[in-house]
């Protein structure tokens, strides 16, 4: 497994050894012992999750203000543009984000640490989107930072129209308003 540090340090891609032919392929999506030793985590995983989305559909960018989740993502069926935003106050890189292009073809797998808030936009027809969590889903703490907030800055694609958004997404918050909490 290769892995890559962003900008943001605790958040990781990670490309696991493909094992390809005429036939297809096979690659371990998952193993603790080769995960421990290629980013240095012992992680608890305690939930699978996996969403399905047309082109267009912006899911987040989620956190729990308890029970935060530590979450490894990757992508099994289309493309996604995957976020991460630093909301941990006192953080170094506090406020930044990292992007990374999931898809079936590249099998990359991105690792956000607790503590951060995730989104994705899909980018082809439908994507398959499946995650692990080190915690479980609290609907009590979840809260949703504003995916356009322009203190953030974040560099969506261009879909050619704005992003299909869930009722919960469209009420997220500035950055500015965790300072104040």
């Amino acid at each position: 497994m290769q892995v890559t540090r962003t900008d943001i340090p605790d958040v990781l891609i990670l490309e696991p050894k493909l094992f390809g032919d005429a036939r297809g392929f096979f690659l371990e999506s998952y193993n603790q012992r080769s995960f421990q030793e290629a980013t240095g985590l012992s992680v608890p995983f305690v939930q699978d999750n996996h969403s399905r989305s047309r082109k267009g559909v912006l899911r987040g960018l989620h956190y729990q203000v308890q029970q935060p989740q530590g979450k490894l993502v990757r992508v099994v069926r289309g493309a996604v543009f995957d976020v991460a935003v630093d909301i941990r106050v006192g953080s170094p890189t506090f406020g930044r984000w990292v992007g990374v292009e999931l898809s079936e073809d590249n099998h990359r797998q991105l690792w956000i640490p607790p503590g951060l808030a995730h989104g994705f936009v899909v980018l082809t027809e439908v994507a398959d989107f499946l995650y692990k969590t080190t915690d479980y889903y609290a609907p009590a703490h979840e809260r949703c930072l504003m995916w356009n907030d322009p203190e953030v800055g974040i560099a969506w694609p261009d879909l050619g129209e704005p992003p299909l958004l869930s009722a919960k997404d469209q009420q997220g918050h500035a950055l500015r308003d965790l300072l104040a909490t």
